[in-house]
């Protein structure tokens, strides 16, 4: 059987890039990492690292390899979080993962359904891009993510949309610039300064084909991949910018910004993307039940 410590040591030193940074973490010599990689090599019949300059890089062994021990040690974590856990099994747990792209105020908004549930509930959420996110999915160290578009059809991963809803979405400006920008919308939009996100967001496409059809050219002085920066930048006056009109008496009273007008017609989708056709885990069951409970997403 494989010696773990040496695959430990293994993966801490593929993680680090080095035996040296590798040794500093454990709290352990170079040279036991290094007989101890020697070992698991012998053992396993491969080279698992290659020398680059003053580091190592992974052979096509050893990236084989480290997939495999990011899935034991990620297990063993969660054998460590359920034994400690134990005394909580009453609890229900929703690993959620956030994509950058939508709007965290309204990622609330969604989630607060699961929060308000009867007993215990505990979300533990993480917050990446979305091929990543899809990722840890199929791996099933999510149980849900929150994107603003639906998983590609086809290919390995098998994982299931549900549309959570579609969002309205307006224009918004701090209070200095409302001022100025708020008259004549949307020809206020003139080379008026505006925070955009990236065009790997889904919504980026719907404002520019908004931009196209209505005539209006603004200066793009920012573009962020991460809605909750954009909305920071937006709130400190760098720019107008986009964001769903469900959130204006927040973002209104939380964050000093204000609708200006609506981008008709472009609104923010949001899904919900799982692992199973038939939801079986509540909390997930409340969360895609959301739209038929709500009757509209403007009512959320």
């Amino acid at each position: 059987m494989i010696n773990y410590k040496h695959l430990h040591y293994f993966w801490v030193v593929a993680k680090e890039g080095s035996i040296t940074r590798a040794a500093e973490r454990l709290g352990v010599a170079i040279q036991t990492i290094s007989g101890q990689l020697g070992l698991l090599e012998r053992q396993l019949g491969k080279t698992l690292f290659n020398s680059q300059g003053r580091g190592l890089v992974l052979s096509d062994a050893g990236r084989k390899a480290l997939s495999y021990a990011d899935q034991i040690f990620q297990l063993g974590e969660q054998l460590e979080e359920a034994m400690q856990n134990a005394s909580e099994e009453n609890t229900l747990r929703l690993r959620v993962g956030i994509s950058d792209g939508i709007p965290k105020l309204l990622a609330y908004r969604l989630l607060s359904r699961v929060t308000a549930m009867p007993g215990d509930v505990r979300l533990i959420c993480d917050e990446g891009e979305f091929e990543n996110l899809l990722a840890e999915l199929a791996l099933h160290r999510l149980d849900v993510v929150l994107t603003d578009r639906a998983a590609p059809q086809g290919g390995n991963l098998k994982v299931f949309s549900t549309r959570l809803g579609e969002f309205p979405t307006g224009i918004y400006a701090s209070a200095a610039l409302a001022g100025q920008y708020r008259d004549n919308f949307p020809a206020c939009l003139e080379q008026a300064p505006m925070l955009l996100p990236t065009r790997h967001n889904a919504l980026r496409g719907r404002i520019d084909r908004w931009l196209e059809e209505y005539r209006v050219h603004p200066k793009v002085v920012g573009e962020f991949e991460d809605s909750a920066l954009l909305t920071t930048f937006g709130r400190g006056g760098l720019g107008l910018f986009p964001a769903p009109l469900i959130l204006a008496e927040q973002l209104s009273g939380e964050y000093d910004a204000h609708a200006i007008g609506e981008l008709e017609g472009v609104n923010e989708h949001i899904y919900a993307i799982s692992n199973e056709r038939r939801i079986r885990h509540p909390a997930i069951e409340v969360l895609c039940n959301i739209p038929a409970q709500a009757g509209a997403a403007t009512t959320l």
